[in-house]
């Protein structure tokens, strides 16, 4: 195997490893955010954890960050809660949960 090939595999690898950490992060942060928003519904115990499990599957078919905050944004107008604040919580929900797969690491 060359030097080439080599450096093609360590490229490929930290690609699928950065890709799957994206994937990871997104879930977990939506799932975080979904927990959040629940409870700004009233929601809690099953109700709110399938609001949550909610917005983790609908992003796996292929739904955007965006498309998220819109439909958590659209689920919390009637509450008062402005988009603005929902991506900041989203954001907020990112980092945390990028931290969190940091340390189960």
């Amino acid at each position: 195997m060359t030097t080439f090939d080599k450096r093609e595999q360590g490229f490929e690898a930290k690609f699928a490893h950065d890709e799957e950490l994206v994937f990871k992060a997104t879930a977990r942060s939506n799932k975080l955010l979904g927990l959040w928003a629940a409870g700004q519904l009233g929601l809690s115990g099953d109700a709110a954890a399938g609001y949550a499990g909610t917005l983790v599957t609908d992003h796996l078919e292929n739904r955007t960050m965006d498309e998220v905050l819109d439909k958590v944004s659209a689920d919390l107008a009637g509450k008062g809660v402005a988009r603005e604040e929902v991506a900041q919580k989203l954001q907020e929900c990112l980092h945390q949960a990028l931290q969190q797969l940091e340390t189960d690491r």
